[in-house]
């Protein structure tokens, strides 16, 4: 593959977005740079081309691209998410689940590995540690796409077993990777963005203390803005908890990290 292609920094508007660039995206050939690139992404041409190549049935690929075109808010989240669901549904009946799953979250493609999480995600035979587990190398993956897909496709099962899942995340927080440790966070905020509210870390916030004491001076900002976030989640629906775990960090962590992460959690509790 031409290094320019490979090193490119990516169109900001999807009319900009070179034509052989999109086609290559469309073909699964490269992985998407940024967010344009990624919404830009035509799924029933990329399920067309990739989807035959790794074992799908043609009648298969078929009722896909049909729910697809027939969807009535269409985006790419809400596609992304009806491909893995339709794909979790078939591959189960014909039992070749986990071969499926693999090559979603082996491929080259990043729209195509976003697949993959719904097939782990909505799996009801595993349990919720096995569904964490089985996404570790997802969580991890180097694309935004995939990390933000896997943490949404998780969150509803994470919320179903909450208890358990604090259990499991707790202990990826001193975990090497950004990626992972970020994801205790951004898979739990009781808020979110673009998903259902964890009622329970709304209203007891205290329950998610072992994934967010370890990450109090986390060195990636990667994993500052999203403590920062959960935080500033927290203190819409419990300032005061927010407030005196802020006051505590300041006094067991005077660092430039922790502050960072006070600032941005603080940040709807000082417009008031």
């Amino acid at each position: 593959m031409n290094k320019e292609i490979l090193s490119r920094k990516g169109a900001r508007k999807a009319v900009d977005i070179p034509n052989d660039i999109l086609e290559l995206l469309n073909q699964g050939k490269i992985e998407t740079v940024n967010l344009t690139e990624w919404l830009a992404v035509d799924h029933i041409m990329l399920v067309s081309t990739i989807f035959p190549e790794i074992g799908i049935k043609e009648n298969e690929i078929h009722l896909i691209v049909e729910k697809i075109k027939s969807q009535k808010k269409p985006s790419t989240m809400n596609t992304t998410k009806l491909i893995g669901a339709t794909l979790y549904e078939l591959s189960s009946e014909a039992g070749n689940l986990d071969d499926i799953s693999n090559k979603l979250s082996t491929h080259l493609s990043d729209s195509i590995r976003c697949y993959a999480p719904y097939l782990i995600a909505l799996n009801e035979n595993l349990s919720i540690t096995e569904k964490l587990s089985n996404s570790l190398e997802l969580i991890a993956d180097n694309h935004f796409g995939v990390r933000e897909v896997v943490w949404m496709a998780l969150r509803p099962e994470i919320d179903k077993n909450l208890y358990q899942a604090i259990e499991v995340l707790s202990t990826w927080t001193i975990n090497t990777n950004e990626n992972i440790r970020r994801f205790t966070t951004e898979s739990t905020r009781p808020r979110g963005v673009w998903c259902k509210h964890i009622d329970q870390l709304k209203e007891n916030p205290k329950l998610a203390l072992s994934i967010l004491e370890p990450l109090k001076s986390d060195t990636s900002k990667y994993v500052q803005d999203s403590v920062g976030n959960w935080l500033n989640d927290a203190s819409k629906s419990k300032p005061e908890f927010v407030l005196n775990l802020c006051s505590k960090w300041l006094k067991e962590s005077p660092t430039k990290e922790t502050e960072k992460i006070i600032k941005r959690a603080k940040r709807t509790i000082n417009k008031k």
